[in-house]
Parts: C-alpha cells; structure tokens; sequence
C-alpha cells in the first residue's frame, strides 16, 4: 500500500471535537448526555430519546472521525425517496476502513455482544485490518459508537478505554438503534464505507482510492429491528450510489467498477429482510458480497477515464420502505 495513509490525522483528535460539540447541544438535538457507572461519557442519541435526522447526520460524521462530511439532500436519486445523505471524504480509506467500519466486535462473559464503530477502534487497533492500513492512532479520548438502544455495562466500559489506552473518563460512547431516526441516518452514510470494504475484499490496492464520494437515501425509521434492519440495508444495496477517484492502470479501475455493484452478488434481488430470513436470521449466512452500492463509478485521476456499473431498483427499495 502507498503511504498515503501516513498522512492521516488523527481521528479521535478530530471526532472529540465534534462529540464535545453534540454534548453542548444535545438538548436542542433532542439527545440525552449522562454518565456511566465506570465514568465514561453515554449520549443516547435515539434509545430513549426522539434524536432526529441532524443527530444522525452529526453521528455520521463522529463515526468517520471527522475526516468525512454528512449532509442531507433531497436528491437521492429515487424519485418516491428523495431525502438522503451525501457523504464525501477526502481521505476515504482511514475514514471509512480506519474508522467508521463497525469492525471491533466487543463482549463479555455476561452476553453483552456489539460491533463496534468509530474513531475508537484506531486506538484499540485490535482487528488484523490495522496492520494492512499502516494507520496509527495517538490521542488521550476515543469515542466509540454502537448502533443499539443501550450503553454497554461498566466492565465493557471499562474494557473498551483499556483497549483504547486511555482513562474510561475520557471515553465517550454514543448509541442510536437501528430504528431511530438518527440510527437510519448514520447507517445510510455508511454507503461510501461499504464500497470502500468491498474494495478491500477485492484486494484493489487501497493506497490508490484517493477520493470518494457516495448517496444514498434515508430509509424510513420502524420499530421492528428486524425490518429496520432490512430497509437501512436496502437502501445502501438498491438505492446507494458511490464514486471513487483512484490512481494507477485502467484495467485495474475497470474491474474494480466492474465488481462493485451489489447487483454482481448472486443472491441480490430480493429486499434484504426477505434474504435474512432466507438464512434463518444468520447474518454471517449472507454472501458479504451483496453489501455494496447499487451504482458505481470509478474515475481514473491518472488517465482520465470513467468506468460506470450497477443500476438502481427503486422498485425493491418502494416494497421494503412501504
């Protein structure tokens, strides 16, 4: 990998701000700050609080450590959905892979089971995916993110800031459900992430991914987890649409595009609730293939070519939203 990661801030330096920021606002957000029995910093950004699309939108951005932007717009592409997010960032690879990829699976002998997400996994480094990044991270706060109605208990707290190498003081951890309007949201956002995974599971050389930009629509919030579940996917596989603008040959560009989409994944044409329970609700049953952008395009900064694949289906994406 080239060492364009090296040149990566830090996430947690960048993502405090914006947590300290969603603290002094959280009323006015409808969030809910408090802290935990181990001293950690809990903000319930939709468990037991409304939260809202703005919460979302700021979660979003905390889960990319500050090196991505989060805006809403009306402009998703699907004519029955407009609103969606626009997520864009500069330095994709550490915000996406090195960040906001809930890759940090997080237990205890009691049953408490999470992925977690956000800037705090680049300071625990536990997953082996770190030491193919080469990204480091050094900063006395982390802020780690859960999608779920609940904080973790203290001991999880407590072995989380461990891992992190900092005090549980100085661990701030937010939570949103899938099902909540601010959950909806910042799972939408992942629609650049999920690209930049499977193109790490394509085995394209990350070092050249120097851009990328990616929309996707909003799905609407229900409280069954299990449909929230399947429409948040829904909207990334059949309604999501990414660019990236890499370095190096077109050929190499091309068959990237090429096996992007969510449409090359065998299973793909039914909404994601439909798939689940097809497996008997194993998530680790489905191909990880189909979790990827329905639309790709992969522009070549040193040629100057384009290379477009995937397509849309509003039609699956209106029969899981309904």
């Amino acid at each position: 990998m080239s060492s364009i990661l090296s040149f990566a801030p830090s996430v947690n330096a960048r993502a405090a701000k914006l947590v300290d920021d969603l603290a002094a606002n959280a009323d006015a957000l409808r969030c809910r700050v408090s802290t935990g029995q181990a001293g950690e910093r809990c903000i319930d950004l939709g468990g037991g609080v409304p939260g809202g699309l703005e919460a979302g939108r700021r979660l979003g951005e905390i889960c990319m450590g500050g090196l991505g932007t989060v805006t809403l717009t009306s402009s998703s592409g699907l004519e029955r959905w407009p609103l969606g997010v626009v997520v864009h960032s500069s330095n994709p690879v550490v915000a996406c892979l090195g960040s906001q990829y809930a890759g940090w699976t997080i237990t205890d002998d009691a049953g408490f089971f999470a992925l977690g997400s956000g800037p705090a996994r680049a300071l625990s480094r536990v997953e082996e995916l770190y030491k193919e990044l080469g990204y480091v991270d050094h900063h006395n706060k982390g802020a780690l993110v859960i999608e779920g109605d609940n904080p973790p208990p203290p001991a999880v707290a407590t072995k989380v800031a461990h891992a992190c190498g900092i005090n549980v003081a100085d661990l701030t951890v937010l939570y949103a459900p899938t099902g909540s309007l601010a959950g909806t949201v910042q799972i939408a956002a992942r629609v650049l992430e999920v690209a930049l995974h499977k193109a790490h599971s394509l085995h394209f050389d990350l070092g050249n991914i120097v851009d990328g930009y990616g929309v996707a629509p909003i799905a609407p919030p229900i409280p069954d987890f299990v449909k929230a579940m399947g429409r948040t996917n829904d909207a990334i596989i059949y309604g999501g649409r990414i660019q990236l603008f890499v370095r190096g040959g077109d050929a190499e560009a091309e068959k990237l595009a090429n096996a992007l989409p969510s449409n090359t994944c065998s299973i793909y044409g039914k909404p994601f609730a439909e798939i689940f329970a097809s497996v008997g609700g194993d998530f680790y049953k489905i191909d990880a293939s189909l979790f990827s952008p329905a639309v790709v395009t992969v522009s070549n900064l040193d040629t100057g070519s384009s290379f477009h694949a995937g397509k849309l289906a509003p039609d699956i994406v209106d029969a899981s939203f309904r």
